[in-house]
């Protein structure tokens, strides 16, 4: 096996390389016979190749349960690791977790080693890790990391499932629009032409959009081109950031569940961070983050600035219409009493139920709505080619 090393010389220089050995223990023994010290070891199976395989949220719930569990039994972090590392079949985690162990074993805080990895272990993670250290509740604080990301992650699979079946009978009645446009109106085109009969406005229009669907096939796919890539430009860009973000917590049946969303996935950041002893100002800015919103995001930058300033986090978001009255009045309760992390634990609770409720409604809402257009849709198209056959057939 071939393996890439990073390693410090007897001088105390950083140098790269590679070295060929049996196994990672082998690789290890001989740049330690040469004088080196490791500070990195990564096997080309474990460096991903060109394309490394990407690591899901699931891997490293996953991941952060197994370290809680070993942790908690006494087992040292780097041996944990270890053990993770041995039983890792995705070669880019893998990796990951190799790099994690040898800067821990070389005294690095485990949280300032999670931290140089941010596209496996976000902020969030990193912080209430770094609290954890700082109070010996490592293993406590894993197994809370991985519910929180676990909860999250149900909430999203349940939102991308409600989208999921609009979207999926969006392209049904559109893909039935076009084949019945393009490919059966034509055929009765010849007929309607040769009978000279006058036809129905219903047809007319169809028969237009047909010649125009054929005819101009090229302008439509480039339309259809430069509409996607126009909005993922618009993505990228401020103002049209701003737009999307408005249409998605205002757009009618959607932009009220959208807020549930925002709102509890950014309560039970803040929650988490308070419980765990995270300074306020940093889990405030955790919130800003995982809020995924501009307008949200504004909003809790204003509650930061406020707040430096010795203000509470009611007083505000007081007057805010993103944020309900009845939240603020819990919130306002639990900063009162000195609770605010058990007020906004039950918060979040709350809110994940109204999120489920609120799924639950749409899609009832939704699935009658969605037959309707497919039925109007359709039953439209085969209005303007009854019609006219019925005119023939009473000629006759």
């Amino acid at each position: 096996m071939n393996f890439e090393y990073t390693a410090r010389d007897g001088m105390g220089k950083v140098i790269s390389g590679d070295v060929e050995a049996l196994d990672r223990e082998d690789a290890l023994q001989q740049l330690h016979r040469d004088g080196f010290q490791v500070l990195k070891l990564v096997s080309e199976d474990d460096s991903g190749g060109l394309f490394p395989r990407r690591v899901g949220r699931q891997e490293i719930i996953y991941t952060a349960s197994q370290l809680a569990i070993m942790v908690d039994t006494g087992i040292t972090l780097s041996a944990a690791i270890e053990g993770l590392c041995e039983q890792e079949e995705n070669p880019t985690l893998r990796a990951v977790l190799i790099d994690i162990k040898e800067q821990v074993e070389s005294g690095e805080d485990f949280s300032v080693a999670l931290a140089k990895h941010p596209r496996q272990f976000d902020k969030t993670f990193v912080a209430l890790v770094r609290a954890s250290e700082q109070t010996g509740t490592l293993g406590e604080m894993l197994e809370r990391i991985a519910a929180y990301q676990r909860n999250q992650l149900d909430n999203l699979a349940k939102v991308r499932g409600a989208m999921a079946y609009p979207a999926i009978m969006m392209v049904i009645a559109v893909a039935v629009t076009i084949f019945l446009l393009t490919y059966i109106l034509p055929q009765f085109e010849p007929l309607f032409s040769r009978k000279g009969m006058q036809l129905p406005t219903i047809t007319k229009v169809l028969m237009t959009a047909s010649n125009a669907l054929l005819g101009y096939w090229w302008a439509w796919l480039l339309g259809a081109g430069a509409l996607t890539a126009g909005f993922i430009y618009a993505k990228r860009t401020e103002a049209g950031r701003q737009a999307i973000d408005w249409v998605k917590i205002n757009a009618p049946l959607f932009g009220t569940m959208y807020r549930k969303v925002i709102i509890s996935r950014t309560i039970s950041t803040l929650g988490m961070m308070v419980q765990s002893g995270v300074s306020m100002l940093d889990a405030v800015q955790m919130c800003i983050e995982v809020s995924s919103n501009v307008y949200y995001e504004r909003a809790w930058r204003h509650v930061l600035s406020e707040i430096t300033n010795g203000n509470t986090i009611t007083n505000s978001l007081r007057g805010n219409k993103l944020f309900p009255g009845t939240l603020l009045q819990m919130i306002d309760s639990g900063e009162e009493t000195g609770k605010l992390d058990y007020v906004l634990s039950r918060v979040s609770s709350y809110y994940d139920k109204e999120v489920d409720n609120s799924l639950k409604t749409l899609t009832s809402l939704i699935e009658p709505l969605m037959i309707t257009v497919m039925g109007v849709v359709v039953g439209g198209i085969a209005m303007g080619l009854l019609l006219p056959i019925f005119s023939l057939s009473r000629g006759h």
